[in-house]
């Protein structure tokens, strides 16, 4: 099932080196079955380096990392200033609420590329070394109980396309009963 949306893509951001944030740039291009091309997160197989160190023959659920671009506006409200790329997002996104998203949700960028999401991203303590006491915003709880983590989605390439600030951002929900995203 599609579901209309006006959900754009602001900014798209790679590294070749394992680090916190990535710098932006005009265009990335998503490769199928291994992510982001020219990212050091980018493969078959896991690439997070806490997780090669358990397992490095995982299948890589975390190809690619998309954060909404609405999350930078909540945390300066409690005096952080975030931007895109800063929490390591390859696509920043705005309106579309990710978090909400099931699993399985496919997201067509622009004419080509489609990802697949497979869970939310965990935030860590890394991001208290990016800026101190951010940790704190980035997990919530809901009106049940549950865990909320803010610090993005990750998901798998299913089809390989170029993505650039401006493209458009089609949801297409899975035809099975929705599936909470969890970490991955």
């Amino acid at each position: 099932m599609v579901q209309p949306l006006s959900a754009v893509v602001v900014s798209v951001s790679r590294d070749l080196v394992h680090g916190f944030s990535k710098p932006s740039c005009e265009a990335i291009t998503l490769l199928e079955g291994l992510g982001v091309e020219g990212d050091a997160h980018s493969g078959t197989t896991v690439q997070h380096r806490s997780r090669i160190a358990k397992d490095p023959t995982q299948p890589n659920l975390r190809q690619v990392h998309l954060i909404h671009s609405e999350l930078f506006a909540e945390v300066a409200r409690a005096g952080f200033n975030l931007g895109p790329g800063d929490m390591g997002e390859n696509v920043t996104t705005a309106g579309i609420d990710l978090l909400a998203m099931p699993q399985g949700a496919r997201l067509l960028i622009g004419s080509d590329a489609v990802v697949e999401l497979t869970g939310l991203r965990n935030p860590c303590a890394q991001i208290n070394a990016f800026e101190p006491g951010l940790l704190k915003t980035m997990v919530g709880h809901d009106d049940d109980g549950h865990v909320i983590r803010k610090a993005g989605v990750m998901g798998i390439v299913l089809r390989s396309g170029v993505a650039r600030p401006g493209d458009s951002i089609t949801v297409v929900l899975p035809q099975w009963q929705h599936q909470r995203l969890i970490p991955v």
